[in-house]
């Protein structure tokens, strides 16, 4: 129950992401960076004069998890927000992702009835811990671990991405493309700092700031 670990899961995470902001922004949503959240995948979605806070969420495994704050008082991320989009494997065909727009309050029902039967149960959850719950089982008692199951059959998907097609988000304003390199050092034109950071940036799927260079004599 967990998307973390190697370069083909990290490539796919991503391509899941983008999947998320591409139909959104093909479903007519103004979508920018919210601000204050550190690094979390959190979004301002905007349209038809409505604004809402959405949190960005993938899963290889179709399990969805979230943290209880370091207070344990409430959850982390989910606690924020208005709506979380969530980006799926289809488990019929992992070629494709399937794309849910879920109420937080519903979500954090469902989180809230997992943690509370687990705690009965007298499961172990430290406080930062993800608490998981199955996308797509029917939520039961039995066995305890598909208490709040189901988000994902309540939520039908508003869209089924097939991956291969999913491309890297345009810019707002493109970068520079970082030219060519030949072999020949005298056939290779000089780059700024800055046309290095874009270049990279677009080859790996990352913002320019993320990109640090060190230059050595």
């Amino acid at each position: 129950m967990t998307d973390v670990g190697g370069p083909e899961k990290t490539r796919i995470r991503r391509l899941l992401v983008d999947a998320c902001l591409q139909v959104l922004e093909r479903e007519g949503w103004r979508v920018t960076k919210a601000s204050g959240f550190g690094n979390a995948r959190i979004r301002r979605i905007a349209k038809g004069g409505k604004s809402m806070l959405a949190a960005i969420r993938t899963t290889q495994d179709q399990w969805l998890a979230f943290p209880r704050t370091k207070d344990n008082t409430q959850w982390a991320t989910l606690s924020d927000v208005d709506v979380v989009v969530v980006a799926s494997l289809d488990p019929g065909d992992p070629q494709y992702a399937r794309i849910h727009m879920i109420d937080a309050d519903e979500l954090q029902g469902r989180f809230d009835r997992a943690y509370d039967a687990r705690r009965a149960a007298s499961h172990s959850i430290p406080p930062g811990r993800g608490v998981w719950i199955a996308l797509y089982e029917h939520e039961s008692t039995d066995p305890i671990t598909l208490v709040g199951a189901g988000a994902g059959i309540a939520n039908p998907p508003i869209a089924r991405v097939r991956l291969t097609e999913v491309a890297a988000p345009a810019a707002s304003s493109p970068a520079p493309a970082v030219p060519a390199v030949s072999t020949s050092t005298a056939e290779v034109r000089a780059l700024t700092i800055a046309e290095a950071k874009a270049g990279l940036a677009r080859t790996f799927g990352v913002d320019p700031s993320n990109i640090k260079i060190t230059v050595e004599a």
